[in-house]
């Protein structure tokens, strides 16, 4: 295999190699994609439809939403397929294609949540400026920067990524197409040039990463000046879901991306990416909902409306 132009396919990491492993894999991928689906399609709606919600948290929240569900549309239901059909290849089109989405929607979330930071920074620590600060032109251009830097960030990596020269087979070590496996199997220095523009991600992040944890420090001060207990609970349940989110996702994601390669190992990227690319899309509807009053009645309101138009 002289260079990437020869290959038609990738094989990806399996899950089990028993067939009952494999349909036992498939059966609880569904659960975990339906849940998904259902989840943040319930967000998606509740939002969209309920007036009370249409503010800019909500708003960021439906983006959010929006990503949850491309992000784990991007690997979960071809992991189901090779399980369920007892296959490992992926085309080459596929897994470019699958780079793209991934590496787009991650950026996107990322980019998201630091918007969302910034929402939560002007609503505690400067309310009087919050209707000028958070307008809705104000929120529709930082959603669509977000957007618009992860579609940047994953045309510069899967372009330059499919670039390269491909030599050491066609394996790759993870259950999805992902750049770090794949720049494994390169055959010359050329992938020091992704490797140069995943550093520089690397610092955008830690540079997004900084200005949420800044941006909490003065949020959580504020919220201790706030004489009431009243005051103080309502605005910690603004803040703790949003912080629940970035927590998780950010953890295992650096973790994932910035580890050891001492004890780098496929088994442990498996769980890792399981991590940062299925769990948090099917929790974040259990995590903003426990202490989110208004979007629990929204979501109990569409419940019993589809309940009521099925009697």
């Amino acid at each position: 295999m002289s260079n990437s132009s020869s290959l038609n396919e990738f094989l990806l990491l399996a899950f089990a190699d028993t067939r009952e492993l494999q349909l036992l894999h498939f059966s609880l991928c569904l659960g975990i994609y339906l849940a998904a689906l259902l989840g943040n399609g319930l967000i998606i709606t509740a939002v969209a439809c309920d007036h009370h919600l249409h503010n800019p948290m909500y708003f960021f929240l439906l983006n959010l939403s929006l990503i949850d569900l491309g992000f784990i549309s991007s690997t979960v239901p071809k992991s189901m397929a090779n399980s369920l059909w007892d296959t490992r290849a992926i085309s080459y089109s596929g897994c470019a294609a699958q780079v793209f989405v991934f590496v787009f929607l991650l950026g996107g979330e990322y980019s998201l949540l630091t918007v969302m930071a910034y929402d939560r920074y002007v609503a505690i620590c400067k309310p009087l400026y919050y209707g000028t600060l958070m307008s809705s032109r104000a929120c529709v251009k930082m959603a669509a920067a977000a957007w618009a830097s992860a579609f940047l960030n994953a045309v510069l990596h899967t372009g330059n990524t499919f670039s390269i020269p491909l030599c050491q087979g066609n394996v790759v070590d993870q259950f999805f197409c992902e750049i770090p496996p794949l720049l494994k199997l390169s055959c010359s220095d050329s992938y020091l040039r992704e490797v140069g523009l995943l550093v520089l991600t690397v610092c955008l992040s830690l540079g997004c990463f900084i200005f949420i944890v800044l941006s909490y420090v003065q949020i959580f001060t504020a919220v201790l000046r706030i004489p009431s207990e009243q005051g103080r609970h309502k605005a910690f349940s603004m803040c703790l879901p949003h912080l629940a989110v970035v927590s998780l996702f950010i953890s295992t994601v650096f973790f994932a991306y910035l580890k050891p390669p001492s004890i780098s190992s496929p088994a442990l990227d498996l769980v890792l990416a399981m991590l940062y690319a299925v769990v948090p899309p099917t929790v974040n509807l259990l995590i903003y909902s426990m202490r989110n009053k208004e979007l629990k009645e929204a979501l109990k309101k569409l419940v019993r409306l589809v309940l009521f138009q099925q009697q």
